[in-house]
């Protein structure tokens, strides 16, 4: 197999990504990763392949991964350039030449796979978004790759996802719900994290937690999340809100801009904000939170960093996006997204947080990563059976 990544950045589609690909690894597959990118700019961060979490977990694992060497800023749905060199589509040609089935991380890569003189292999789509529309060029590749009969299939991590991209014209054949799913020995409620990690920050071992796992993106609805910790902060007096993820850090101009303007009449309120940036120790991050909040107004799926915060005892809360009202049914809150509903939904999780516990442990064989690669594999074999019956890649799955 080979994995085709726009690049290495942070986001949760790349985190599920490569633990699927390492997951199969484990299983007898042989992966390999190319990236078209070598380092980009993005959320106001460089991000390098090698300094990324990611890379380093898939090479460890001795996952061979190689890079087109680009660099450049990227935007959300679109490759900093569709035109590719002869020794980029040289080595392209090396790296796919030696795989039975390509796996695209995302819609994105299909620029690069759709380029003429490219070895003949079944290509799967990993879909991780659910507003097609939305992503640049890359619905129209897609297409186009299933019209000439190079995707063979798309794996939705969501169910938005698939009612997303068929209502897009994506046929509901090539279609295939695998949910998420996260490693539950890592992901898991950790009290001596929980206390480490606030220690760190200063944060009361009885303080109340909330935190925010995000990139600074406009679909993350920063300046919502903002609003509503002004209001929450203010309420509760001894609360802390923690903002983790690409562009997180007082380096943003952006989010000291938002920061400044949700917080200008009690600037004081901001002393209980902690900037993370991005993090490495996530499972702690979230085992020292009681809340793990999402305001996100388009474009989610299957949110990773709910799955991940509920796995560690935090309670989520949410906007009604994507497939998030679903994951968390049962076990947290939606909200409009009105700052002060979202507040007092934070305050309720917290109030509720030790009730909701028993739900949270029983819902975790739900949310396995065990689950999700096994799907995953079941899927790729069968792919890899129809292959070797049609080499045309015409037939339908």
């Amino acid at each position: 197999m080979l994995s085709v990544y726009e690049g290495f950045f942070s986001g949760g589609a790349r985190i599920v990504h490569s633990d699927v690909v390492l997951g199969l690894a484990e299983g007898g597959q042989s992966h390999q990763v190319l990236s078209i990118h070598g380092e980009v700019r993005r959320e106001a961060t460089r991000q390098r392949m090698e300094d990324d979490a990611c890379y380093r977990a898939l090479t460890a694992a001795g996952v061979g991964v190689t890079s087109l060497g680009r660099s450049a800023g990227l935007v959300d749905g679109s490759l900093a350039a569709n035109a590719f060199s002869g020794p980029e589509l040289a080595e392209t040609a090396r790296a796919m030449a030696g795989a039975e089935v390509i796996l695209s991380l995302k819609e994105q890569p299909l620029a690069l796979l759709n380029q003429g003189g490219l070895p003949r292999r079944p290509v799967v789509v990993c879909l991780h978004r659910s507003d097609p529309e939305n992503q640049g060029p890359a619905l129209g590749e897609l297409k186009a790759a299933i019209a000439d009969g190079t995707v063979v299939a798309c794996v939705c991590c969501a169910e938005s996802t698939r009612a997303a991209y068929e209502a897009a014209g994506i046929p509901a054949r090539l279609l295939h719900v695998i949910p998420n799913g996260v490693d539950l020995l890592r992901f898991r409620p950790d009290p001596a994290a929980r206390l480490a990690f606030r220690a760190s920050l200063g944060i009361p071992a009885a303080a109340p937690v909330v935190v925010f796992a995000a990139r600074y993106a406009a679909m993350k609805n920063v300046s919502l999340l903002l609003a509503a910790a002004r209001a929450w902060l203010a309420r509760e007096g001894g609360g802390h809100v923690v903002l983790c993820g690409a562009g997180m850090t007082s380096g943003n101009s952006g989010l000291r801009a938002d920061l400044a303007g949700a917080f200008a009449d009690a600037p004081s309120l901001t002393d209980r904000v902690h900037l993370l940036g991005v993090r490495q120790d996530m499972p702690a991050v979230y085992a020292g939170a009681d809340v793990v909040a999402l305001t996100s107004v388009s474009g989610e799926a299957a949110p990773l960093c709910l799955i991940e915060g509920m796995m560690c005892g935090a309670v989520p809360v949410t906007t009604d996006v994507g497939d998030s009202a679903s994951i968390v049914e049962g076990l947290g809150f939606v909200t409009p997204p009105d700052p002060g509903a979202i507040a007092l939904a934070w305050t309720a999780a917290v109030a509720g947080r030790t009730d909701l516990a028993p739900a949270l442990e029983a819902a975790r064989e739900r949310f396995s990563r065990t689950r999700m690669i096994a799907a995953y594999a079941t899927l790729l074999d069968g792919l890899h059976a129809q292959a070797l019956r049609a080499p045309s890649l015409t037939d339908p799955l």
